[in-house]
């Protein structure tokens, strides 16, 4: 199950966000409306609902939640973007990292 979410996750829904990778939860974070959708097997598809809501494909950042340890990952195929000088699936700028890291932490950490 892909949520979006735009307040503050629960423990259900990071539950049901688990149930398809068991360990983790793909992400795709719109670092300006600060917001983010989680679940489903590709961030691509976590992507494709932020877009249906209204989000700017330049804004959405791939990553991963863990939330045993309240880790993010910044490596997604998403963040493949040469226009916007991330020649990488990993997250390179620091700033948009910290973003995500931030957005994350708010929606999701703790639970």
């Amino acid at each position: 199950m892909i949520y979006l979410i735009q307040e503050r996750g629960t423990q259900q829904q990071i539950e049901e966000m688990l149930e398809i990778l068991g360990s983790y939860i793909k992400l795709a974070v719109d670092i300006e409306r600060r917001i983010l959708t989680g679940g489903g097997e590709l961030h691509a598809d976590c992507e494709a609902l932020l877009l249906e809501n209204g989000s700017k494909q330049v804004d959405i950042w791939g990553a991963d939640w863990y939330p045993l340890t309240q880790e993010v990952g910044y490596e997604s195929l998403i963040n493949i973007r040469p226009r916007q000088n991330n020649r990488s699936m990993e997250i390179q700028d620091p700033v948009i990292r910290e973003r995500v890291a931030q957005i994350v932490q708010q929606l999701l950490g703790g639970l």
